[in-house]
């Protein structure tokens, strides 16, 4: 195991910049889940980690070791593709242990790791049979059983389940997390899906078009987002945004209200400098965290469009305005009905206020 740390890290091809100077400390053991948009960065990150890519500028340490130019091979890690990349001519022991083979360790020990990984990843009754008659699942077990038996000192994983359904998809959540706790190896685990680095991350890295809007503990990130961008993409249902205009600012707090809705002021604690009456702002708010008309700091009229029964709970998508929606939590939502009028209550303590740029305002 090791540590991997990032300082100032650039990539560019050409005149563009595709990675704009990223820092970053991953701890011995951590589990740490790049996570943001399609074209963000967060795999050409990993593959500069990994070697795959060139660093144009800034510095990379593995273990203490700077690695800017040290070859894949040297670099202590294993990395897991999206594609399970299996020789199909190859029985599972044998893709397992190919790489062992080709750096001409001895056959013993290369027999040795192969059984432990196989024990660890419970792919021992598939052992003699070929990719072709494994599922997708086993597939990628055999893949992440590759890596672990180089023994690495940091794992890598390129949106290692978006081959498979969504069932299996959880299945496999569990089984990575379990393969952590087992192995308390460092991994950096990259996926474009919020619920993955939710329910596998130890530590957070959102990005943005090559930039880290903010890193942290999942409910972390979810509990105290720094900007729009980080509310919304992490949590599902995504945060809701009601566009307001500050009505009043005294010492402490900020009084805001509600765009379309004249009965529907709000006061929020809050110290930002620098904001006035008039200002446009927006209020975030957690589906799950609308209340019962009457029961809040303020109501809030809104029409649904469409409501989505679950069994335990319902979502209700709703919109306040022509151009504004929303997507309720609603447990008691079995009768409603589309079109239908419905009050709701929003809670200063747990809503979020962001300027007209997105940033919070704390």
């Amino acid at each position: 195991m090791a540590d991997v740390r990032l300082t100032e890290i650039r990539k560019s091809f050409g005149a563009l910049e595709i990675i704009k100077g990223v820092d970053l400390s991953i701890e011995t053991g951590e589990f740490v889940v790049f996570v943001g948009p399609s074209g963000c960065g967060k795999s050409t990150l990993l593959r500069m980690i990994a070697g795959l890519e060139d660093i144009t500028s800034g510095e990379l340490t593995i273990g203490g070791n700077v690695m800017n130019d040290v070859d894949p091979s040297k670099r202590g890690i294993a990395m897991v593709f999206q594609s399970y990349a299996l020789y199909p001519h190859m029985t599972v022991r044998e893709n397992m242990g190919f790489a062992l083979r080709f750096a001409g360790m001895a056959k013993e020990e290369i027999e040795r790791r192969v059984t432990d990984a196989a024990n660890i990843l419970e792919l021992g009754p598939l052992m003699d049979r070929k990719p072709k008659a494994l599922s997708g699942g086993q597939r990628q077990r055999v893949a992440i059983g590759r890596a672990i038996v180089r023994n690495p000192d940091v794992f890598l994983f390129d949106e290692p389940l978006s081959n498979l359904d969504a069932e299996l998809r959880v299945h496999m959540r569990v089984e990575i997390a379990k393969l952590h706790k087992t192995l308390k190896s460092t991994i950096v685990y990259v996926t474009h899906d919020q619920v993955e680095a939710m329910t596998l991350a130890d530590k957070i890295v959102v990005l943005r078009a090559g930039v880290v809007e903010q890193v942290g503990a999942p409910l972390d990130l979810y509990d105290d987002p720094n900007n729009t961008f980080v509310a919304g993409f992490i949590g599902s249902p995504r945060m809701n945004f009601l566009k307001a205009q500050v009505s009043s600012v005294s010492p402490g707090v900020i009084t805001v209200s509600v765009a379309n809705q004249p009965d529907a002021e709000l006061t929020l604690p809050a110290t930002a400098p620098g904001v006035k009456v008039g200002d446009d702002v927006s209020i975030g708010v957690r589906p799950e965290h609308f209340k019962a008309a009457g029961e809040g700091d303020a109501d809030l009229v809104v029409a649904i469009d469409v409501a989505e029964h679950l069994g335990n709970t319902s979502y209700l998508y709703a919109n306040v305005s022509a151009d504004e929606r929303i997507i309720i939590e609603w447990a008691q939502a079995r009768s409603a009905t589309n079109r239908e009028k419905l009050t709701v209550g929003l809670s200063a303590a747990s809503s979020f206020l962001f300027d007209s740029a997105g940033i919070r305002i704390r």
